[in-house]
């Protein structure tokens, strides 16, 4: 089986894409690295470019990102399960 995005842990909001051609409508395979367990049959909802993030689970505005067990951002409008997160949808909290 391979895998098309990784999750460091059960608890984060994200997983990072690691295949290229990411598309609309794809299923994609996940793996949790700390327990060791498999997303299998993960909808996206649209393109994702290789390294980049894609919500494992509905956000809401306001709600902390949570990637590798670390707070790396608030969503700024709402996010689906299987979307795209970057600047478009995710600030930092740094400024």
């Amino acid at each position: 089986m391979s895998i098309d995005f990784v999750v460091h842990d059960a608890d984060d909001a994200v997983g990072v894409v690691v295949v290229e051609g990411v598309t609309a409508g794809q299923k994609l395979t996940g793996w949790i690295m700390d327990q060791d367990k498999t997303l299998a049959d993960f909808v996206v909802l649209g393109a994702i470019p290789i390294g980049h993030k894609l919500a494992i689970r509905d956000l809401q505005e306001g709600d902390a990102v949570i990637k590798y067990g670390v707070d790396i951002g608030r969503v700024v409008k709402p996010i689906r399960k299987g979307e795209h997160l970057h600047v478009h949808n995710v600030k930092t909290k740094r400024w």
